[in-house]
């Protein structure tokens, strides 16, 4: 592989990997913050320390996934300058501005935040503490925001110049400048996307956890041969704490699935308009159909495996349902894979110059392999948690003395399972949207300035190979150690059950100091 391709790979290992954690701190962050606003409103002592003992417990992983979130997103915008120099210095001055914004503004923030929910228990007001974590959480979407508008450019260049004088992109004050750049329509269709996806990762999270949790608790309350205190505080954690916990998650994987349906179909129409190859690629649109089927299964020869879009058979498909998600139109005609290169050739050229000043043939179309099956495989994890929310929404049924917890082994085994489902769903949405945009690393807009735009092999580094092998050995191994350790630290974390209250029989009369409620505990 040349340097080119070993860029990609490395960028495309270390988006992934970061993006791990993303989701999670994005979407645990505003989970935190609800069940300390729940467990600082409730009257009931009971519910209050409940509720501060979930906030804890899940608090403490949400710091150890955020600190290893800062370690590897530093990494990432130290690859523009040294794998994506050409890149950088052709839109530097415009992607750089979301980027600067997400670590001045909003980093700073949840940063500065996050210590002081961490060291302020006990010592701040609990009004002036609870603000805290909703900073945080106001922070880490914030960044989500920022980090969205820079890739939504990538996507749908707006508000910006070809300047001759210099051969680099600049923002265009009469097009509106950084206001038009973060209010670009993309950004505005993504930002509900990506969000309601960390979400989704976040709900999924806590279900599977405490579902875990309740069933163990629910089995030692029924475990004859211990104590019948014993029987009791595991029957108290069971439908106290982690049933109230299980059926939140539920909630927000409900919640975040209305919005993933509502911002995909917005996000799907708007891509047809602005990408129209990248969407004919997910769907193996090979030629221009009229009333375009949606394929559930398509089978291809070894072709397919790069751009080929000749031997590709689709084995089960539903009418019309394609021109239905691009128009809302079944009858809409949708140009194929085939035509649409064609079509490219001849606007931006059958051959281009790339970073090193050779000419060579240029291809429009991406991996089709990959676009078709990352659209699929994107839909299909996200759809575990939906089982593991119906699922664990029949087992806690009930309300009051009627409230039940679930003492099945497969029920716990199974939301264990679901955990990282959402996490995959989420890196295959990714690699959807960035492999779909090939072979551009800055896709030409529709209304735009055409010269606005920057082939992906006119972007990388005039980097030897050897080199680039280098760092991209050293960032695996890297990273794998960083896996393991994290990995280690939330599983410590999520195996400790929460500890029961020395009394269990508190009345809504007792003062809140009668529970041993403990302090913030950290997974290393």
């Amino acid at each position: 592989m040349d340097a080119l391709d070993l860029a990609r790979w490395q960028f495309g290992i270390t988006t992934v990997y970061h993006f791990i954690f993303v989701p999670l701190t994005i979407g645990l962050s505003l989970l935190v913050a609800i069940m300390q606003t729940i467990a600082v409103r409730a009257k009931d002592p009971v519910k209050a320390d409940s509720w501060t003992r979930i906030t804890k417990f899940f608090g403490s992983m949400l710091i150890v996934n955020f600190g290893i979130g800062i370690a590897t997103g530093i990494v990432q915008e130290f690859q523009f300058g040294m794998n994506w120099s050409e890149y950088s210095r052709f839109m530097g001055d415009i992607f750089g501005a979301p980027l600067a914004l997400e670590g001045l503004a909003a980093f700073f923030m949840e940063s500065t935040f996050l210590g002081l929910w961490i060291f302020g228990w006990n010592r701040l007001p609990k009004g002036l503490h609870l603000l805290t974590i909703w900073m945080v959480a106001i922070g880490t979407t914030l960044s989500a925001y920022f980090i969205i508008a820079a890739n939504s450019f990538m996507q749908h260049p707006v508000a910006a110049v070809f300047n001759p004088e210099t051969g680099r992109a600049e923002l265009d004050p009469a097009q509106g400048g950084i206001f038009a750049l973060l209010t670009n329509v993309t950004t505005l269709a993504a930002f509900p996307h990506v969000i309601a996806g960390a979400w989704l990762v976040a709900g999924c999270f806590v279900t599977g956890i405490a579902a875990w949790h309740m069933v163990k608790n629910h089995k030692r309350a029924e475990d004859q041969t211990l104590s019948g205190e014993e029987q009791a505080a595991a029957g108290h954690l069971a439908k106290n704490v982690w049933r109230p916990a299980t059926r939140f998650g539920v909630l927000v994987m409900v919640l975040s699935a209305v919005g993933l349906l509502a911002s995909g179909d917005f996000q799907g129409k708007l891509m047809f308009e602005q990408q129209p190859m990248k969407m004919a690629s997910a769907e193996a649109l090979c030629h221009t159909e009229t009333g375009a089927s949606f394929s559930i299964l398509s089978v291809a020869g070894p072709r397919a495996f790069s751009q080929d879009c000749t031997d590709i058979s689709h084995i089960i498909e539903i009418p019309y349902v394609t021109s239905i998600l691009a128009t809302n139109d079944p009858n809409a005609t949708l140009k194929g894979v085939t035509e649409l290169n064609a079509e490219y050739k001849e606007k931006f050229g059958a051959t281009a110059v790339d970073a090193s000043g050779k000419t060579v043939d240029v291809d429009y179309r991406p991996n089709l392999f990959v676009t078709y099956w990352s659209f699929r495989l994107m839909i299909g994890f996200a759809i575990f948690s939906g089982i593991l929310a119906v699922w664990a929404f029949w087992v806690t049924r009930g309300k009051g003395e009627k409230a039940r917890t679930s003492g099945s082994t497969w029920f716990a085994r199974f939301a264990l399972f679901a955990i990282p489902m959402p996490f995959i769903a989420n890196a295959f949405g990714w690699i959807f949207t960035e492999m779909g945009r090939q072979p551009w690393i800055v896709a030409p807009s529709p209304t735009g300035d055409p010269l606005v735009r920057l082939l992906t092999m006119q972007g990388v580094s005039g980097h030897e190979g050897w080199q680039v092998i280098v760092s991209l050995v050293v960032f695996t191994l890297l990273y794998g150690v960083l896996a393991v350790v994290w990995y280690y630290l939330m599983r410590n974390q999520a195996r400790k059950d929460i500890k029961t209250p020395r009394s269990l029989s508190v009345k809504e009369s007792a003062a809140p100091a009668d529970i041993d409620t403990p302090t913030i505990s950290f997974g290393y």
